[in-house]
């Protein structure tokens, strides 16, 4: 039978059906051949000894490991289909869904095949995501293949983009329980294991997943502190038959302590004594006093905005910046020198009687010692915990001999030249911060006759001079060219003659805020 002619409008949407079906075929069937394959077992063998070699093959952590990064990939496709959703690319959409459903069903299938008593909950969120995403009417994959009608319909278009981005802000909502529901189940079960096993083996396994954990973000440690992570690992440091767990668990307490959360548990179980227990415990091994320092560290960091945890730490603080200083001391490596230094500097601003305490255990001239040996001090970073303590120590009178004796200034002048060797950014931060504070102490000290003469006779006043007229030597920072101009006008009023008259005329007589901004608009041809 001959076929009929077809009007010519309609064999054009014919053909631009045909094609359109064809382009989006690939993607489909590509995606649910991934998808079954990815259900599939790879041998023919049963199920259980499958379980077996996945089980042996990957640990805890691992699998974890790869469900965050295939979560971080889905959440970064879901922000990306609504930013093109917005610029109307709708081929890419619905390439990027298709994309998206096959690593939704790819993460559900992964966690099955590793965890074996999920909740129902979990089961039931599972269950829901990937209806969201596939199945339903209304599911993202169905809204985004409606758009092959090809309508330049505004209003049409308009709705159909409010579905979609109602579907993915309903995908997103889902799919952020679903993962805060398994990382809390995988939290329980190491806290589970770490609290329930005798075995040495299986609970520093236990920990080291749990460590993992923490290094993963704020969030991984909000979750482990509420489910009771402080209260197990600080059971394990009192329990002698792990002690060759303890710094592993102290490393990992140091992690969780960074949130509110784990400071709280840390209150309530009296974990500051048990640090302060362990610190003037000599039968402990350096290992543990550096991890034990590290704790103390974190939970005194100035930069945490809640410290009413800390009601204890005064009860317990003599005994352990006695332990603190006696380790710095004692340090046989530059890691242990800069976790104990680094507890110490924190210390001291969280309070002035500390201070006070180190003056009295001669801690000044041990830190000034340990700076002479550059396998103790060996780093920016360490130098810069120990000008820290000098600087807030500076505030008392009687920390001026103690420098002189020490010979601390010349350690400052050193200082002032601070400049990092590798242009890690991190590292060249620890430089700035070098040198503004060895410009603060020598402000606070050389209201000391005897100190500002030091400081003149080792040509600190040049030197201070050349860092506040040139950029390139303090690494253009603000802070470290106030802190300069502050130690140049101390020293200048104990010895006027060693400036020259253009310099006191810019940098000392005008007010501190017109010398700085003289300063930094400072070309470096000037210098």
């Amino acid at each position: 039978i001959p076929s009929l002619p077809l009007p010519s409008s309609m064999h054009l949407i014919q053909v631009d059906s045909v094609q359109r079906w064809m382009e989006d075929l690939k993607l489909m069937t590509d995606c649910e051949c991934m998808c079954i394959l990815q259900s599939k077992p790879i041998s023919i063998e049963k199920d259980e000894q499958n379980e077996l070699i996945l089980s042996s093959q990957y640990s805890t952590c691992d699998n974890l490991q790869l469900l965050l990064k295939r979560a971080w990939i889905i959440s970064t496709e879901l922000t990306r289909i609504a930013q093109k959703l917005e610029k109307n690319r709708w081929q890419r959409v619905h390439s990027m869904t298709v994309r998206v459903n096959c690593h939704v069903r790819s993460m559900i299938n992964e966690y099955n095949t590793f965890t074996r008593n999920s909740s129902e909950e979990m089961h039931q969120l599972n269950k829901t995501i990937v209806v969201c995403c596939i199945f339903s009417p209304s599911s993202l994959s169905f809204l985004c293949l409606s758009r092959c009608i090809q309508t330049e319909d505004e209003q049409i278009l308009k709705s159909m983009k409010s579905c979609i981005n109602e579907t993915l802000t309903t995908i997103a909502q889902y799919f952020g329980q679903l993962i805060e529901l398994v990382l809390t189940h995988e939290a329980q079960n190491l806290l589970r294991q770490i609290e329930l096993s005798d075995s040495v083996y299986v609970t520093e396994s236990a920990i080291s997943s749990l460590f993992s954990l923490t290094q993963e973000g704020a969030h991984l440690c909000r979750i482990i502190a509420k489910e009771g992570g402080v209260v197990v690992l600080f059971k394990i440091c009192r329990q002698d038959c792990f002690r060759c767990l303890y710094p592993q668990t102290l490393r990992t307490l140091a992690s969780i302590c960074c949130v509110e959360e784990g400071m709280h548990q840390l209150e309530k179980v009296d974990g500051i004594l048990c640090l302060a227990d362990i610190l003037t415990d000599n039968t402990h091994s350096e290992a543990t006093h550096a991890e034990a320092a590290a704790v103390i560290a974190q939970i005194t960091s100035p930069h945490l905005t809640f410290t009413q945890h800390l009601s204890s730490f005064l009860e317990n603080m003599e005994e352990i910046v006695t332990a603190l200083v006696k380790l710095c001391q004692e340090a046989s490596s530059g890691e242990v020198f800069l976790l104990a230094s680094a507890a110490l500097a924190n210390i001291t601003f969280f309070d002035t009687m500390a201070c006070e305490i180190l003056l009295q255990l001669n801690a000044m001239k041990i830190l000034l010692a340990a700076c002479s040996d550059k396998h103790i001090v060996d780093t920016p970073y360490s130098r810069d915990q120990v000008v820290t303590i000098l600087a807030n120590m500076s505030v008392l009178d009687q920390c001026a001999s103690e420098i002189i004796q020490g010979n601390g200034v010349q350690l400052l002048m050193e200082m002032l030249f601070e400049r990092s060797s590798s242009g890690n950014s991190a590292e060249v931060a620890a430089c700035e911060r070098v040198q503004q504070k060895s410009a603060v102490t020598l402000a606070r000290l050389s209201r000391d006759p005897e100190v500002a003469d030091a400081a003149v006779k080792l040509s600190c006043i040049p030197r201070l001079i050349k860092l506040c007229r040139s950029p390139t030597e303090r690494n253009n920072s603000d802070s470290v060219l106030v802190a300069c101009l502050a130690a140049l006008r101390r020293l200048a009023v104990m010895s006027p003659d060693g400036l020259e008259d253009s310099d006191f005329q810019q940098l000392v007589k005008p007010r501190l805020v017109d010398s700085f901004l003289l300063c930094t608009n400072m070309e470096e041809s000037f210098v």
